[in-house]
């Protein structure tokens, strides 16, 4: 596991750096109702913002600009609006406005139990993609959740990751529970494995609300997509 980390400390904050499996597909879009009507896929989505990135073709955005489309994901549809805050290569950042009736379409928009039933079992697809070593097990669900768990050279489980939207949970053989948040992430190519680089800012406490959503989603996970003992394994490591 530790190629796969790297630590910056400060007396202020404690970041982490990581390379992670970056899956080639995604189904959660979001369409332009401007003119253009380009369609991007969504990278990382929050109840605060989306990391949007345009495949084909170019948008005309600058920083500040607003932006307003629709949101679409497992046959449902919202409709959002916010601004830019940054811009980096095909990749725009957007804030969604603070309104309270967005704010409560997205909260029945992103739900855990959407994202459970979303789940995919990555490392069973028949699909060309290269699973990196000792990455044993990558469920995924689009842009809003990722869980990896990875093993040591024995086969034993080393640590896994739950990335439910902006919020990160691992637990580590040896030291335990650790939680944080997503900072940042790009795109990281290397000749074998696509990757996104993360960068999270880890807590200093363990908190409480992310380690229940990371609990809340485990306990949705079906065999059909982790082995029963995994699953047990990962209850038992969060605390369930």
């Amino acid at each position: 596991m530790q190629r796969h980390l790297r630590l910056v400390e400060s007396d202020f904050e404690k970041m982490e750096k990581r390379r992670l499996p970056r899956f080639p597909f995604c189904y959660l879009i979001f369409k332009e109702t401007s003119a253009n009507e380009n369609v991007y896929e969504v990278k990382d989505i929050s109840e605060t913002g989306m990391q949007l990135c345009l495949k084909n073709g170019s948008h005309l955005y600058s920083r500040q600009d607003t932006i307003g489309g629709n949101l679409s994901w497992l046959g449902n549809t919202v409709e959002c609006y916010g601004q830019v805050q940054w811009i980096r290569g095909d990749r725009v950042g957007v804030a969604f406005s603070s309104s309270s009736e967005l704010k409560e379409s997205l909260k029945n928009f992103l739900t855990i139990e959407d994202f459970s039933m979303a789940l995919k079992p990555i490392h069973k697809l028949n699909l060309d993609v290269e699973l990196p070593p000792k990455l044993k097990y990558w469920l995924r669900s689009d842009g809003p959740v990722e869980v990896f768990i990875w093993t040591h050279s024995d086969g034993e489980i080393s640590s896994f990751q739950f990335l439910i939207m902006e919020q990160f949970v691992e637990w580590v053989d040896g030291k335990g529970i650790q939680t944080g948040r997503v900072i940042s992430k790009r795109d990281v190519d290397t000749p074998l494995v696509n990757t996104d680089e993360f960068v999270f800012q880890i807590d200093e406490y363990i908190d409480d609300v992310k380690l229940a959503r990371a609990k809340a989603l485990s306990s949705l996970i079906t065999q059909d997509k982790l082995p029963l003992d995994m699953i047990k394994f990962l209850k038992l490591k969060l605390g369930i």
